[in-house]
């Protein structure tokens, strides 16, 4: 088999990682998940940095495992880059073919040529100090390529940007890896990143896989509280008899129309700008209609975030600053809350 077929199996005192990833030749596939959930304990797995007790990791169908590091064919961009301060950029870049043998003048040569991709070809003499953060990301990447990896390895590579200059290296990078023909798995806990820079997006929480699938895919349905968080919505889970969905707990059940005629177990969601707020009981009475408690009210970007606690359930409402002063919101006030059918998406559970 081509590409990266791996059964990651890493245990420590209080954790366990068992996690099956897969990426194809030429597929970017990101790793996506709260903190301590064992994404870069997977990507040190994959490079030969953990003990793996148990497990697989086949690249191209050669079996890494029993490899050292040095000798697995994987390129490796770090968080904080790596990069030796004593050596100059080119000597940086050149580190990985001369490791595999290859003479001083043809790892420059390599080296050069990578630096020529990267756009850093005037900054070969320099020493990594004088790299602004963006620069020495790109020529973390080019030392990870000049080894010609069958696989590419990127922890969090955009973390310690700012906003302006990861706009520019995410751009950047999202190039580089569409030339990339090997396989490569991209650690973040952006969604952004992940949604931009992958092909495929593996969900990992607790050391387990909780959904995969293409960004669009994981975006319109998401199966986690983090993954809807993630991607903006309110979800719930229910159980839908028709075009109803009853969701909530013995102390607040409550039932929500939907669009969708489903039966069985099945998530509910919808967006925080669907969530419409009424300072009194509404005339017509919406059928997705119910009493909220506001919990908190927080800038979010150019909107107003609401924070509604139940029961029956909690909710997040997307408002305007004037909606704010309108409906006189403060925490602790209860308000009623609506959002219509046709904004509503389900889906098997």
């Amino acid at each position: 088999m081509k590409g990266l077929d791996a059964r990651l199996v890493v245990r420590r005192a209080a954790f366990e990682l068992d996690l099956a990833l897969a990426a194809a030749p030429g597929e970017v596939v990101a790793l996506l998940g709260p903190n301590g959930a064992g994404k870069s304990t997977a990507l040190r797995a994959l490079a030969g940095l953990v003990a793996m007790p148990d497990g697989h990791i086949r690249l191209d169908g050669t079996d890494l495992r029993p490899l050292p590091a040095e000798r697995r064919g994987v390129g490796m961009v770090f968080q904080d880059y790596l990069l030796f301060p004593h050596l100059s950029v080119l000597e940086n870049v050149a580190f990985g073919p001369r490791c595999q043998n290859a003479g001083r003048r043809a790892a420059r040569r390599r080296a050069a040529q990578w630096l020529e991709r990267v756009g850093l070809a005037e900054y070969a003499s320099a020493r990594p100090r004088a790299l602004s953060g963006g620069q020495a990301q790109r020529v973390a990447l080019a030392r990870a390529l000049a080894v010609e990896p069958g696989l590419l390895l990127l922890d969090e590579p955009l973390a310690a940007l700012d906003a302006h200059t990861r706009l520019e290296i995410r751009a950047a990078l999202r190039r580089h890896l569409a030339g990339f023909e090997g396989a490569a798995v991209l650690v973040t806990h952006d969604p952004l990143d992940a949604m931009v820079l992958a092909d495929r997006i593996v969900v990992v929480e607790d050391g387990r896989l909780v959904q995969e699938g293409t960004p669009a895919e994981v975006a319109r349905r998401p199966r986690t509280d983090y993954v809807a968080r993630l991607v903006g919505l309110n979800l719930y889970r229910g159980k839908a008899e028709g075009g109803t969905v009853v969701i909530g707990g013995t102390e607040g059940e409550h039932a929500l129309d939907t669009v969708d005629s489903l039966s069985g177990e099945v998530f509910l969601a919808f967006a925080p700008s669907s969530v419409a707020l009424y300072r009194t009981r509404p005339d017509g009475s919406p059928r997705n209609l119910w009493r909220a408690r506001v919990a908190a009210v927080e800038r979010h970007g150019d909107r107003v975030r609401v924070r509604l606690s139940g029961p029956p359930f909690d909710a997040v409402a997307d408002i305007t600053p004037a909606s704010v002063a309108e409906l006189d919101l403060s925490e602790g006030s209860t308000i009623w809350a609506a959002v219509k059918a046709t904004e509503t998406h389900v889906y098997p559970a």
